[in-house]
């Protein structure tokens, strides 16, 4: 039994399909885990959604920051955006069984010495109280009060963890480093405008996964959500983000081999010239 990880899809379905024929990809079978943000910008959002949901036994999300604009859009506390390709999902006559299926799914997945979410972990939190942390956010997606938490979601403050957090801005920067973290300060503050390569990267800011003594080396931790980043595997992460919404690859990895295959993206664009 193989078990893949693959990075961000954003609707780009067409090569889903085809790095999932390259595998030979057997859904009876193998496993397979896609971190997240697997609709909005690309052509094909609604087959991406559909895939993951017609096949619960084999696939496992998580959910990436595009994933949870679709959901507060779908309840009335966020509006669409120019570059959204949300509309067929909107208006899919099975919208909202659709949209209840993705507001239960999880922020961070663990199988063995592997775990799973769309941006990454701070690097002061051990796995097991990130996994703590996801839940409480979880928890407020599938309760009673979901849309006001959407309608409290966005925001780039706080921007460092601290135990004593409490109530919408606990939550907001949980779900902010699950979904949309990329670089820290050295006092392990995000920054939310650093999007691009890393040699790139001032020298006030590093990667989240190159902080001194990381308390979640214990996994390796499946990530995307960093499309300029690309294929990364050092220092216990992997890094699947390797552009196929904006003319780079769709990338697989086998996680017990590390073997990795990739799909060239179909959307005709150069990712060296519409990434930062």
């Amino acid at each position: 039994m193989a078990h893949y990880a693959i990075g961000d899809i954003q609707g780009c379905y067409d090569e889903l399909a085809a790095l999932l024929a390259l595998l030979g990809f057997n859904h009876g079978k193998d496993t397979l885990w896609l971190t997240g943000d697997i609709v909005n910008r690309g052509p094909k959002s609604l087959q991406a959604l559909q895939f993951a949901m017609q096949h619960p036994d084999s696939v496992q999300i998580v959910l990436g920051n595009h994933d949870l604009h679709l959901l507060a859009v779908g309840c009335g506390e966020a509006s669409t955006k120019r570059s959204d390709t949300l509309g067929q999902i909107l208006a899919h006559p099975d919208s909202g069984k659709m949209l209840e299926w993705l507001r239960h799914q999880p922020l961070m997945v663990r199988d063995g010495r592997h775990v799973m979410v769309h941006a990454g972990i701070l690097p002061q939190w051990r796995i097991e109280q990130a996994q703590d942390l996801a839940q409480e956010v979880q928890a407020e997606l599938r309760g009673g009060k979901y849309k006001k938490f959407f309608g409290k979601m966005y925001g780039n403050k706080p921007t460092a963890w601290h135990d004593a957090l409490e109530g919408y801005e606990r939550l907001r920067l949980i779900t902010n480093v699950f979904t949309r973290m990329r670089a820290l300060t050295y006092l392990n503050e995000l920054d939310y405008d650093f999007k691009a390569t890393l040699d790139k990267m001032p020298l006030y800011l590093r990667p989240w996964f190159r902080v001194p003594d990381r308390q979640n080396l214990s996994h390796t931790v499946i990530f995307g959500h960093w499309s300029s980043l690309g294929y990364m595997n050092e220092n216990n992460i992997i890094s699947l983000d390797t552009g196929a919404l904006w003319g780079g690859q769709l990338t697989a990895v086998e996680l017990n081999t590390r073997e990795v295959t990739q799909v060239q993206s179909q959307s005709g664009l150069d990712w060296k010239t519409v990434l930062p």
